[in-house]
């Protein structure tokens, strides 16, 4: 048997247990295996939750579901980076590994925060599509592939929050939608049976925190897990909603 001391895992967490209370980062050392994500590191201290000068911690809060980068529930910032817990592996990163909540959301408590301002912006700008009952319609209409492809880029948003975190005008003075919401009126935009509320969603978007407060940082697409084109769909609906203002004023 050999006598080595298994390697640790070194990592600094910032805690805080509400968002009243003042945040402080604390160390922990969990034992290293190999193919370890940060989630598992996580996992490491809620079985055992002492800090690394050996004192009994309160059990690290944060969160997950699906373990496989698609309910976006475990995204923080990972030294630094957004990034989702569950397909970050510790050989990726530097030592000690810095976990901290998400800065663009009101904090719950240390690593979880509440992203429900997303699902708030997705009602604003009114991403779905209506059903006012069940009728037999007959077949569903069709969509040519180039569509569907596109559409299929889109609904990959597992409103995360990456895109929100990354872009500069998404902050405590600005009512801006951010991304994921413009992203998600294209889609149903896109569809033929979503396109029957188009103007709708349009005109919202133009409103009080819709597209024009978007001040083309590009931080979005490049920090977007799924690699959803947001640019893109910020550049066709700030045509649309010009298209769409021209008309208001013709129809005034």
């Amino acid at each position: 048997m050999s006598n080595e001391t298994p390697k640790e895992v070194a990592l600094l967490i910032k805690r805080c247990p509400n968002p009243q209370a003042t945040a402080y980062w604390e160390e922990f050392k969990v034992p290293y295996y190999p193919k370890m994500n940060v989630v598992s590191a996580l996992m490491e201290i809620q079985k055992n939750p002492i800090n690394a000068r050996g004192e009994s911690a309160t059990p690290v809060a944060w969160d997950c579901n699906c373990l496989e980068e698609v309910c976006g529930a475990c995204t923080m910032l990972i030294n630094g980076r957004v990034r989702q817990a569950c397909s970050t592996l510790v050989d990726m990163l530097s030592q000690p590994i810095r976990l901290a909540p998400l800065s663009k959301f009101s904090l719950v408590r240390d690593l979880v925060v509440d992203r429900q301002v997303m699902f708030t912006n997705l009602r604003k700008v009114k991403a779905w599509i209506e059903i006012d009952g069940t009728y037999d319609m007959g077949p569903g209409p069709n969509i040519s592939q180039k569509v569907q492809e596109q559409a299929y880029e889109l609904s990959k948003c597992m409103t995360c929050g990456s895109c929100l975190e990354v872009c500069p005008n998404v902050n405590s003075k600005s009512k801006f939608i951010g991304p994921a919401a413009i992203a998600q009126v294209e889609l149903m935009n896109s569809h033929p049976i979503g396109a029957q509320q188009k103007e709708a969603r349009l005109q919202a978007l133009m409103g009080e925190g819709g597209i024009a407060e978007c001040g083309n940082a590009q931080n979005c697409v490049k920090a977007c897990p799924k690699n959803i084109p947001l640019t893109r769909s910020i550049a066709r609906l700030n045509r649309a909603t010009t298209v769409q203002g021209l008309k208001n004023w013709l129809n005034r």
